[in-house]
């Protein structure tokens, strides 16, 4: 039996070598003869390949991308504990040194064009903004096999607190136009993203500064949709609010507006929104720059960790100097080849003290990240592999998140 696999092997082997001899001496003649390429074909039948041989190379081939994709891991993380989570997924447990203090590090390292069956996307607590779940809740609700918190989120309602698109719908805006990362069918990238809105009825047009997020100036404009909840915030000062449904005003108040179930609710100053008038058609434009065209998810955080290949921490820049020193950390990047990296970085504790930003960026950078961005941190750092949490966040299984950022089969 031991030696009929084994000239099975060869066999299969030796079947794809000669494929690409064939395919080599064909495409030889080809070059040197060009005069007599009709002839050549005329005369010699090319090899039919029939859907057994597709199988065998294809199968030949996976399995030499599984071998190069295993061994650049093992390179990668010298003295590491590693795991395959399914094919192209792998999970890595290492410990580095700082100042002579231990930090305990939890790594996922995806190569998406091995772990075909899986798209990586954002994912909220509920159909809700204003909930929040555990990760193992999270990710058991999305049938996830990796899941990792995600954006800052207000800790009294779960609101995220910056941009939050999910299947190319925009959840909630930018907050101070902090990084962000897009998630395309292709590829990744990262930027700083501002919100591009306005809200018209043809002969006045107006700026919309935000959607579903906390009203951080009485003068902002801002949308609410269902997914805030069933009626909009309070009306700022000197304000208004419009409620839109199916393109059309339905009712203008100074108090707070039920949310339709097809529409919005637009509050801002009543010298903004005065000349909008009831059964006005309406349209409410949400755009973002940059405009990242065939984008399917964005989730930001913020600053950034790693820019076209450089350690690059804009922490003041994005009003995120609390969260400096050394913390608990989570970030996301991605790698030349398009390898998703997702981290969590164990902190506040003897065994492991945590990272600063700095340190995180060079850490991700050294994994091969060409761009990268941070998450949110501290008691929300929490990393969730294969039915379990795998670090060990300050609160067992974790603290209640808002959203995460999940790896789940396609469906």
């Amino acid at each position: 039996m031991l030696l009929c696999l084994e000239n099975r092997n060869i066999n299969i082997f030796g079947t794809a070598v000669n494929f690409l001899i064939m395919g080599v001496f064909i495409a030889t003649q080809t070059l040197y003869v060009p005069i007599m390429a009709n002839d050549l074909f005329a005369n010699v039948s090319a090899p039919v390949l029939d859907l057994g041989q597709i199988k065998i190379m294809r199968e030949v081939s996976d399995e030499l991308k599984i071998k190069a994709f295993d061994e650049e891991i093992k390179r990668k993380y010298p003295n590491a504990i590693i795991a395959d989570v399914d094919t192209g997924v792998k999970h890595i447990q290492t410990t580095k040194y700082y100042d002579g203090k231990a930090v305990r590090i939890n790594v996922v390292e995806i190569d998406t064009k091995l772990a075909k069956d899986y798209m990586l996307m954002p994912a909220l607590a509920s159909d809700k903004l204003s909930n929040k779940k555990t990760i193992t809740n999270i990710a058991q609700n999305t049938k996830s096999i990796i899941a990792l918190n995600g954006t800052y989120f207000k800790p009294q309602t779960g609101v995220p607190l910056g941009t939050l698109m999910i299947n190319e719908k925009l959840y909630t805006g930018p907050v101070y136009d902090r990084a962000a990362f897009g998630i395309f069918e292709d590829g990744y990238d990262v930027a700083r993203i501002q919100l591009n809105a306005s809200f018209s009825n043809g002969k006045n047009s107006i700026k919309v500064d935000n959607i579903n997020q906390p009203r951080m100036l009485s003068t902002y404009t801002l949308a609410y949709t269902t997914d805030w909840g069933e009626f909009s915030a309070p009306t700022p000062k000197y304000g208004m609010q419009i409620a839109v449904e199916n393109g059309i005003i339905v009712d203008i108040s100074t108090d707070t507006l039920r949310i339709p179930e097809n529409g919005y609710v637009i509050a801002g100053p009543a010298s903004v929104l005065g000349n909008f008038r009831v059964k006005d058609k309406v349209n409410l434009s949400l755009k973002t720059n940059p405009e990242w065209k065939n984008v399917k998810h964005i989730i930001s955080g913020g600053p950034f960790l790693v820019k076209n290949g450089e350690v690059f921490v804009d922490i003041t820049e994005q009003k995120l100097v609390a969260i400096g020193g050394k913390n608990p950390r989570s970030a996301i990047g991605y790698t030349a080849q398009n390898n998703l990296i997702l981290v969590a970085v164990d902190g506040r504790e003897g065994s492991s003290v945590g990272m600063t930003l700095i340190q995180l960026a060079q850490f991700m950078q050294s994994i091969g990240c060409i761009n990268a961005i941070n998450l949110d941190g501290g008691g929300s750092t929490v990393m969730y592999v294969n039915g379990k949490v795998v670090n060990k966040p300050q609160v067992k299984g974790g603290i209640a998140l808002s959203n995460a950022i999940v790896l789940t089969k396609k469906s």
